[in-house]
Order: structure tokens, then C-alpha cells, then sequence
């Protein structure tokens, strides 16, 4: 007699049928085995690499994301630039928000730009010193900030400071000694001086190397050929000149404010 198949369904179970519960997951072999709490309504729902740079997570209420970086803390501030080209001339702005680092990095990049990019202009050299005071405000509101976190991308390197660059040091040597030039001129000047006009006294002989404005008076001897004029008289209270003869300044006083009478030798 023969014996009967067996009926569908009949037999061990088989591993690979559907198990109890609308969302549970077989037990997998090998590294790639999914926990059972991470599987979802409709699958296994596989965990998520972690963002290379931080949770890309909105900011906090109240603050605010960077614009090149997207990461927070960042501060609203704008940084310039200057471009000078003899006649013409550029403005530069990049207005925030920035975090620590992307402000850093944007503040020496524009101010190192103006150092060497700046100065080529009538109105631009008074223009570049402006904007670099200016940008000391944003600077110090870039390095007040704590250090930043989360955003979409990693924040710009700030790179060295402004004044280790090349092209900050290749401008501010110049400045410098412009700078320095001015105080050791006006020191030379107080040092050398004029020369101290002369005292006229009654009877020497002088001649004019200036005009009659601007007086410069020699004493030479009466007898050179140079003399011109003889000192004849300090004036007085009401007293006066004969009708040919000039004034002496008051610098060629002993008082300062005294005019002597310059009588012409009749060389002239």
C-alpha cells in the first residue's frame, strides 16, 4: 500500500517562515545582525553614520548659525575691504553671522587683502587706515565668542595672524617707519633750529639777503662790499626815521619789540 504525501504545511517548521508579531525581525547571523528594537513598521531600520562634523542640528532658540559653517555660537558682524586703483576705487563688506573661527579667518584675510591692496589712491590712502580700525570691532566680537560646534561643513582655518603674514609685514614695515619719520623730524627740527637773527647795535653795517617782508639781516663789515645799510638809531617812543633810510625788524632787537633805522651807505 503507498503511503500517502505528506500534507502542505505538515513537517519541522522551516527557518524562513514568517514569525509571530507584525514587526519583529529573524535573528541574522554575522556581523551585520540587526538588533529587534531597531526594526521599524516597514523594515529594518538600519542606524544612521554619525554626521563627520557634529550633529547638523538647528540652532538653540536665540542663536544664530554661521553662514559659512552653519555651526554655533556665531555673532552678526561685518568685516571690509578696500581696493585702491589710482582713480578709482572698491568697497568691500561680508556681513555675518560668523562663528569664532570662519570670523577669524575672514577678518585677516579681507584686512591682509587692504594692507597691500589698499593704499593705490588719492582718496584710498586716508580710506585703508579707516577701514582697518574698523574691522577691530568685529575682530574682538570673533574672539569673545566660545568655541563652535555642530554645522553643516568644518569652520575656515583662521590661519596666522595679521601682522606674521607676508603681505601685512611687506606694508606695516614701511607705515612704521612713515610713522616713526615725523616725531624724528620735528625732533631734528627743534634740535638744529634757525639760525638766531642778529642784535643790531647802533653803528654796524648789515645787508638784506631776504626781501623787505621777509628780512634776513647780515652784519658785515662797514667797509665790504656787501654793506649796505647802516644802523643809525633805536627807535624811541615818537621818535622817527630820516626819509630814505628802512626798518629793522623788532626779532633784531635786544627787547624784541624795539625797530632800529637803517640809514643807506649809498652803495646801492
Amino acid at each position: 500500500m503507498a503511503t500517502p504525501p505528506p500534507q502542505y504545511g505538515a513537517g519541522p517548521p522551516s527557518p524562513y517562515a514568517p514569525q509571530q508579531g507584525p514587526y519583529q525581525v529573524p535573528p541574522q547571523a554575522g556581523p551585520y545582525q540587526v538588533p529587534p528594537q531597531q526594526a521599524g513598521p516597514y523594515g529594518p531600520a538600519y542606524p544612521q553614520a554619525p554626521a563627520p562634523y557634529g550633529p547638523a542640528y538647528p540652532p538653540p532658540q536665540g542663536m544664530y548659525g554661521c553662514r559659512l559653517c552653519g555651526a554655533y555660537p556665531a555673532a552678526h558682524a561685518t568685516v571690509r575691504g578696500h581696493q585702491g586703483f589710482l582713480v578709482i576705487m572698491r568697497f568691500l563688506s561680508m556681513p555675518g553671522p560668523f562663528c569664532r573661527d570662519c570670523g577669524l579667518s575672514t577678518y585677516r584675510r579681507m584686512s591682509s587683502d587692504t594692507l597691500w591692496q589698499g593704499w593705490w589712491g588719492p582718496l584710498s590712502f586716508f580710506i585703508t587706515p579707516v577701514t582697518l580700525l574698523t574691522n577691530l570691532g568685529p575682530r574682538a566680537t570673533f574672539r569673545a565668542l566660545p568655541p563652535q560646534t555642530g554645522g553643516f561643513r568644518p569652520a575656515l582655518d583662521p590661519g596666522k595672524p595679521l601682522w606674521r603674514r607676508p603681505a601685512a609685514v611687506l606694508f606695516l614695515v614701511p607705515a612704521l617707519l612713515l610713522f616713526l619719520s615725523i616725531p624724528t623730524l620735528i625732533v631734528i627740527g627743534l634740535l638744529v633750529g634757525e639760525d638766531e637773527p642778529p642784535t643790531l647795535t647802533v653803528g654796524q653795517c648789515v645787508r638784506n639777503a631776504g626781501s623787505w617782508q621777509q628780512q634776513d639781516l647780515r652784519v658785515v663789515d662797514c667797509g665790504a662790499a656787501g654793506a649796505r645799510f647802516r644802523v643809525t638809531k633805536e627807535l624811541g617812543v615818537g621818535d622817527s626815521c630820516a626819509p630814505l633810510d628802512r626798518l629793522a625788524d623788532t626779532k633784531y632787537s635786544a627787547d624784541g619789540w624795539t625797530q632800529s633805522c637803517l640809514t643807506p651807505l649809498g652803495k646801492d
